[in-house]
């Protein structure tokens, strides 16, 4: 894995735009406020949201959630102008679900409005369906993940949905990806402040 295990770390990680990163630093982060989210993800959340299974705890809204990881596989692929923030969060307000899940549904969700890739509805509407299902059915808490370990199993890729605001002061800046060279932040000083 690429960071030492939550158990030794008590670190979630997440990754933001860099033009998002002066507000998180003075601000700390809330579900809504990147400018990505309005655009891109919350009509995706509600989709997933639809289909919830009814043992979920209410607080357990996707639409409401900061995204995180537990950790990422060795040599991750990060986009560039990206950074990778430490995040310590309150693991009672947390939930686990299986990303590769959710990922296999974006696109067909995001293109089904073009005319070219408009039978995508169809696909969201059976197989999506189905993984929407599959997501909400091997889903658990935080603290029961950290018992059963499902991040550790293969094919599961661990999403944390976190249902608190973050303040500033439990964000820590890792790394900087520039160019596809993930940096550290001394790194990238060492290159950039001059």
């Amino acid at each position: 894995m690429f960071f030492e295990d939550y158990t030794k770390t008590r670190m979630i990680y997440h990754i933001t735009h860099i033009t998002d990163l002066k507000k998180i630093l003075a601000e700390g982060i809330n579900y809504d406020d990147k400018i990505s989210y309005k655009k891109h993800y919350h009509s995706f959340h509600g989709l997933i949201d639809k289909y919830a299974t009814d043992d979920l705890p209410p607080w357990v809204v996707r639409e409401k959630a900061i995204f995180g990881s537990m950790n990422y596989k060795n040599n991750p692929c990060f986009h560039s102008h990206t950074a990778v923030l430490a995040l310590k969060v309150d693991i009672k307000k947390c939930w686990v679900a299986n990303e590769n899940k959710a990922n296999q549904i974006y696109e067909p969700f995001i293109l089904k409005g073009i005319e070219d890739f408009k039978e995508a509805e169809n696909y969201l509407k059976t197989k999506g369906k189905e993984l929407i299902q599959a997501y909400w059915d091997t889903s658990l808490s935080f603290e029961d993940n950290l018992k059963k370990r499902k991040d550790l199993e293969e094919g599961y890729d661990a999403e944390v949905m976190i249902f608190h605001t973050i303040p500033p002061e439990n964000v820590k800046v890792l790394y900087l990806v520039s160019d596809h060279r993930v940096l550290t932040v001394e790194e990238w000083k060492e290159i950039f402040c001059i």
